[in-house]
C-alpha cells in the first residue's frame, strides 16, 4: 500500500473485520483533485450491491474552490467500485448471512499513484465487545506510560 489519504476509524471500532479486499474507484477529475488535497471523509460511508455491482455510498469528497462549477461533482454521490466478479460474489454471499456487512476501511494511493479503497467483510460488534476493546486500549496505554517512566 502507498500513501494513505483517509481512514475510517469508526469501522475498526464498530466491526470485527473478517476479510479485506482492495478495490478501484470510478472517479471524476474534480474528485481526484479534491482527494489529492485531502478533502475526503469515509466516516459514515457504506457499501451496497446493486444489480451485481458494488457501490460506495455516502463518502464525502469535498469540492475545491478552484474547480469550475460546470466540472464540479456532487460531494456525496454514489461511486462504483471496481472488483472481480468472484470477489463480488463472495461479498454478496457474506452479506446475505445475518450480522455481516461490507465496510470501507481506508482510501489510499497505490504505488502507481492510482486511488484505491480497502474494504472488508465485517460483523457488527455488540456493546460489550466495544467496552472490552476500550478496556484493552486503556490497559495498553497504562503499560506504555509505566514503561516510559522507567
Amino acid at each position: 500500500m502507498g500513501e494513505n489519504i483517509a481512514k475510517n476509524k469508526k469501522a475498526y471500532f464498530d466491526y470485527f473485520l473478517e476479510e479485506k479486499f482492495e478495490a478501484g474507484l470510478v472517479l471524476l477529475g474534480s474528485e481526484i483533485k479534491a482527494i489529492r488535497a485531502g478533502r475526503v471523509n469515509l466516516k459514515d460511508s457504506f457499501i451496497r450491491f446493486v444489480q451485481g455491482e458494488a457501490f460506495l455510498f455516502n463518502a464525502h469528497i469535498g469540492r475545491l474552490e478552484t474547480t469550475h462549477h460546470f466540472y464540479s461533482h456532487e460531494e456525496r454521490r454514489s461511486r462504483k467500485l471496481l472488483l472481480h466478479k468472484k470477489q463480488i460474489a463472495k461479498m454478496i454471499k457474506a452479506v446475505d448471512r445475518d450480522g455481516y456487512t461490507v465496510v470501507p476501511l481506508q482510501l489510499y494511493f497505490n504505488d502507481r499513484n492510482i486511488v484505491k479503497i480497502q474494504i472488508a467483510i465485517a460483523k457488527g460488534k455488540q456493546l460489550h465487545d466495544k467496552r472490552n476493546d476500550l478496556k484493552e486500549k486503556d490497559m495498553k496505554r497504562d503499560v506504555e506510560r509505566s514503561m516510559k517512566d522507567l
